[in-house]
């Protein structure tokens, strides 16, 4: 018999003791999302500055999503596929002319979709580059976060998440992040096959690098004839104020893909927002040199390409275009960032903030190793806001790119209030 929740204390006692203790959430529990709102088990509203991380840029349960997912939900939902669907198809079509690629391979999770793109790269190298087979080298940035998949954690820094799950996958050459000198060398090893490298990296702290990382980054994986992987799982959908991060300055409806701080990747991974919450959906695009050394039975999955998370994907974008969420993202991303501006120089308690477009952390000005951030996040709680720290002593805030001017500035002030707290202490 499934269990009625009738109180925070009564979910969190059943998590903690059926549930495996991979996660450390913060004490509150949801129970109820719409737009830039959650709802707590006790009917408490809070404005939501997590987007599931960055998962839900159309905001939670969007009606259109929800309606697209309850029509295909009661006509197909799987099919594995051992068939065709009549889904899949317009899903790959509209997907590839939207972001400019010609193929796509369609997975579930975003740690599925760095493994895929991973894969694509080692067959290209081999295949295409000539690289001797089982020497392949793929570059990836120091403090990467891709997922925490076997192979993935083997180039991690995060020793919490490699300690113990050795042996690691050899092939992998870490970099300093936003170092094109650095790049530059490693790209001399003939065996390098790929470059896998997040255009801001989310779960470090929300670096983001130079204006002309990207650009040069590209330029020199192509003289030497290696492909550049960019991880937009995060960054990607509307998140940093363009279509993607890689567009640089420009907005997907101002067609940034035609403006000259555009940098085409050889792949791009998507997921997160790519459904906006509602379904698990993750895609790798590239042209047809690169993904063509894929045949079948070479990789898939069961519910990959499912016609549920393709019809769900395919309104998900729509949404995106439709309600212009990269130019929100955009203008509310300079407001948030000046208003915390001036919290860093009146607070002594904050250090910095930085980010792009809606996907912004703060640094509290303490120790890695303190709880100040987390004690901080937990009074934002008690206030009606939804943030996480992350490495300790930064909060990241990203709330849904749907969120109007009026409700930032609301959100504002309850931060405000928190760190004026917090500062006398």
């Amino acid at each position: 018999m499934m269990e009625t929740i009738n109180s925070s204390k009564q979910a969190i006692e059943l998590e903690d003791k059926y549930g495996a203790h991979n996660y450390h959430p913060l004490p509150v529990v949801l129970s109820k999302g719409e737009g830039v709102f959650l709802w707590d088990v006790e009917g408490k509203k809070y404005y939501d500055f997590l987007s599931a991380y960055s998962a839900v840029n159309q905001g939670h349960c969007h009606p259109r999503i929800k309606d697209a997912l309850i029509e295909q939900a009661g006509t197909l939902t799987l099919t594995s596929r051992a068939f065709f669907n009549d889904v899949l198809g317009p899903f790959e079509k509209y997907i590839t002319e939207y972001f400019g690629f010609d193929k796509v391979l369609p997975m579930n999770t975003g740690a599925e979709g760095v493994e895929t793109a991973l894969k694509i790269a080692r067959k290209w190298g081999y295949e295409k580059k000539g690289v001797t087979e089982n020497e392949a080298v793929i570059i990836v940035a120091e403090n990467n976060f891709h997922g925490r998949t076997t192979t993935v954690i083997s180039f991690s820094n995060d020793e919490n998440a490699r300690k113990n799950f050795g042996p690691y996958t050899p092939g992998f050459v870490k970099i300093p992040y936003d170092d094109i000198p650095a790049l530059e060398k490693a790209l001399e090893n003939k065996n390098v096959v790929a470059f896998l490298v997040e255009p801001i990296q989310g779960e470090a702290g929300v670096f983001t690098p130079a204006e002309d990382f990207i650009r040069k980054a590209s330029e020199a994986c192509k003289a030497k004839n290696v492909l550049f992987i960019a991880d937009e799982i995060q960054t990607g959908i509307a998140r940093t104020g363009s279509l993607l991060a890689v567009c640089g300055n420009c907005t997907c409806e101002a067609n940034c893909e035609k403006q000259t701080s555009y940098t085409q990747p050889d792949m791009l991974i998507l997921g997160k927002a790519i459904s906006g919450g509602f379904y698990p959906v993750s895609a790798v695009l590239a042209n047809n040199d690169i993904m063509n050394v894929i045949k079948p039975g070479q990789h898939g999955s069961t519910f990959g390409g499912n016609p549920l998370g393709a019809k769900v994907a395919m309104t998900a974008l729509e949404v995106v275009r439709d309600e212009k969420l990269a130019l929100n993202a955009r203008k509310l991303g300079k407001i948030f960032r000046q208003r915390m501006q001036i919290l860093v120089d009146k607070y002594n308690i904050l250090k910095l903030v930085r980010g792009k477009g809606l996907l912004n952390a703060v640094v509290v000005n303490d120790s890695e190793d303190s709880s100040t951030a987390w004690d901080m996040c937990v009074a934002l709680k008690d206030n009606g806001l939804l943030a996480k720290p992350t490495h300790g002593n930064i909060i990241r805030f990203a709330p849904p790119l749907v969120m109007t001017e009026e409700q930032l500035h609301e959100c504002c002030d309850i931060i405000e209030k928190v760190v004026k707290e917090f500062d006398k202490k």
